[in-house]
């Protein structure tokens, strides 16, 4: 290759890179933000940027600054980033240097990702997955003969088709959340590229420590994925893989992976410094392969002379140092604006819709959110259902999916692998293409391989790309235990779940609610979790019977963070102060029913349907009329949401208050056991809150 303008494009933009390096390294005391450089990596950043059109994606990691000022960035803007400035175009001073995100014009959608290394491979691996549901939706409406244009993405719509890049480093490699991404891209045959850049550390700890095999030799057991390696450090070599691989991308739709062979010329970060781990000798090994040093030789053989490079040399040099003063004297953010963009703001703000249709026969909860998410994929060509089990053979093994996929199609209903981390970190590269996912873990106590992904991908996305990136899609997560399920099926886990900022939890006791908020949650622009307590999907757990209820009308919403009154007590026996309000959520609510028959009239029950948002103004009204409360939960009590929520109905409500708040729910033992009678002494029950309540009464 011999194109000159791109050659001198390459090599500015890499004089750039290396003034920028020498100006954070001398202005140490005001770059103090941790940070890393791309210098050793600037040839394959660049080369991979310069082959990227609007309608593309692609996943930086925290070392590709120079793919970021191929894409066009400035260095100016990357700077604000470095100083955490009001001004950040990603993050508005959030987030870590060369941590972008753009939804913007002219240049490819990069999605929030975290600093946690190589779990940007998931979230982009869902981004491509969406656009292989878009090319298969284009297929299915054309055999139907439909508007095959109606409802795409703008991207979607391009003269060429997208492609994703995801960059890595090669010691992110070795990570489980990697596989799942990369076994995806092969088994659905995604449009993807992984890129992986590999300079033989990871942090100080060296590739022969760390790996038995580089990237390359791992990929090949990955039967499908197509693979590549270049020496990153040299432009043109980089160029023309790339060039290569990108079209073949485009036009075949299968996934690859690219080893590139980069030096590391940097520090690690500048918190970890080069000086700290490396000897001379490893050093000088990684200069001898300057991509800079070598971009710049190639040049003046092909100019003849090295005047035309030195120019760009000094040039880049000044520019820079202005650049540097200009972001530097840029404002700070506004203390005041902390808050901001934690959540999108949501459309649905009261109930809307019938509750009671009229329509007779009461219906199941397990029926109601199946009912639900067919209005909702009927109405919404968005949406898609995907999770293990829930696809045409079973339709979930509650049987909560069943004929979705015989309906809609196995494209937008399908079994995934067990790999809840992809199932759940997929949902924010979905909803980046232009999705609506509804994904489940099928028990509780399997939702923890997925919290990594939940809590560094989901729920800081929104927060910490300014609003750019908020992620609509409902995790449904069955939980509680339901007779005999045992340790590993009868988990609730609704108090980790609340630890996340970021997300929404949403927890319905009855089929009415549960349609209600199923609806609600899919048209919340911010990640749900929908708990689903599996003993009362069917209402096959005694006590439990008004579960069901008569199915609402399709457009039936309730806003999240709004909970109910299930039953209230008598007037003349809360005048005389012979009540108790008991605030709970779930099978609590059933419990609280059947025990409040032993006390006629004197029993509130408010039922909390969403744990977050709380519906805190309704909890500290009802607490205050009566002055007794329970809080039930059947989590383990101690350091429980239900202890948190008495905490703060006790500083709100504490002259209000005629005894201590009560707090009650499970043993505090590691998991629920198998046997029933072991199961039904470490939870609680409807006798073991009348006892309480008598006790609370008599107080």
């Amino acid at each position: 290759m011999q194109d000159l303008d791109l050659l001198r494009r390459a090599f500015v933009l890499m004089c750039q890179v290396k003034a920028m390096s020498s100006t954070y390294e001398n202005n140490r005391s005001v770059c103090s933000y941790v940070h890393s450089t791309s210098r050793g990596h600037e040839a394959i950043q660049l080369a991979a940027a310069f082959q990227l059109q609007v309608q593309d994606f692609v996943s930086p990691y925290y070392r590709d600054e120079s793919l970021l000022l191929g894409l066009g960035f400035s260095p100016y803007e990357l700077m604000l980033q470095l100083l955490a400035k009001a001004e950040d175009p990603f993050s508005g001073g959030r987030e870590y240097y060369s941590h972008p995100s753009y939804n913007g014009k002219g240049k490819p959608v990069i999605i929030h990702q975290s600093s946690a290394t190589g779990m940007q491979a998931i979230p982009t691996t869902g981004i491509a997955h969406g656009i292989r549901y878009w090319e298969e939706w284009i297929r299915v409406q054309k055999e139907k003969g439909a508007d095959a244009e109606k409802d795409l993405p703008a991207f979607m719509k391009a003269s060429q088709a997208p492609v994703v890049i995801c960059s890595l480093g090669d010691a992110s490699v070795t990570e489980g959340e990697v596989s799942e991404a990369m076994q995806v891209a092969v088994l659905k045959k995604l449009p993807i590229i992984f890129l992986v850049q590999d300079n033989n550390w990871g942090i100080s700890v060296t590739a022969s420590e760390a790996r038995a095999m580089n990237a390359f030799e791992f990929a090949a057991g990955f039967k499908g994925l197509n693979r590549v390696q270049v020496d990153g450090s040299d432009f043109e070599a980089s160029y023309s893989v790339l060039e290569e691989v990108v079209g073949q991308v485009r036009k075949n739709r299968q996934p690859y992976l690219i080893h590139a062979q980069v030096p590391l010329l940097g520090h690690h970060t500048s918190g970890v410094r080069k000086e700290f781990y490396r000897t001379d000798e490893d050093w000088q090994k990684h200069q001898t392969h300057d991509p800079f040093l070598k971009l710049r030789k190639r040049l003046v053989a092909i100019l003849g002379s090295d005047q035309e490079v030195l120019t760009m040399e000094q040039e880049a040099i000044a520019f820079i140092e202005k650049e540097f003063d200009r972001a530097t004297a840029a404002p700070e953010p506004d203390p005041s604006s902390v808050s901001d963009h934690v959540y999108a703001p949501t459309p649905l703000l009261e109930e809307k819709g019938k509750r009671d249709a009229g329509q007779g026969q009461k219906i199941p909860m397990v029926d109601a959110a199946l009912f639900a998410i067919r209005e909702i994929m009927e109405a919404h060509p968005e949406a898609i259902l995907y999770g293990q089990d829930v696809g045409r053979r079973l339709g979930g093994v509650f049987r909560e999916a069943a004929t979705l996929a015989e309906q809609f199609g196995d494209h937008r209903v399908f079994n995934t692998a067990i790999q809840e981390a992809y199932i759940v970190g997929s949902t924010a590269g979905m909803a980046a293409a232009g999705l609506r996912p509804i994904v489940e873990v099928q028990f509780a106590d399997y939702i923890y391989p997925g919290f990594n992904q939940l809590v560094t991908e989901l729920s800081k996305s929104c927060y910490l790309s300014m609003g750019k990136f908020p992620i609509p899609m409902i995790l449904r997560v069955p939980t509680g235990a339901y007779g005999g399920g045992g340790p590993y099926h009868s988990g609730s886990v609704e108090s980790t779940l609340l630890t996340v900022k970021g997300i929404k939890v949403v927890y319905p006791s009855n089929a009415a609610d549960m349609k209600g908020l199923m609806k609600a949650a899919f048209l919340d622009p911010n990640p749900v979790v929908m708990m689903e307590h599996k003993g009362l999907y069917w209402s096959k757990v005694p006590g439990t019977d008004a579960a069901k209820t008569q199915e609402p009308d399709a457009d039936y919403c309730i806003p999240l963070g709004k909970a109910s009154i299930v039953q209230e007590s008598d007037m003349a026996q809360l005048e005389q102060g012979a009540t108790v309000v008991i605030i709970t959520y779930g099978m609590g609510v059933h419990w609280a029913l059947a025990a409040s028959k032993q006390f006629s009239g004197q029993i509130e029950i408010v039922d909390l349907r969403t744990l977050y948002p709380l519906d805190e103004d309704l909890v500290f009204s009802r607490v205050k009329q009566h002055g007794k409360v329970l809080v039930l939960t059947e989590e383990q009590q101690r350091n429980s949401f239900a202890e948190a929520l008495a905490g703060r109905i006790a500083t709100h409500c504490f002259q209000s208050l005629d005894a201590p708040v009560q707090v009650m729910g499970a043993l505090d033992l590691p998991a629920v056991p198998m046997n029933l009678k072991l199961e039904q002494a470490m939870l609680p029950n409807s006798q073991k809150v009348a006892e309480r309540l008598s006790q609370l009464l008599n107080s």
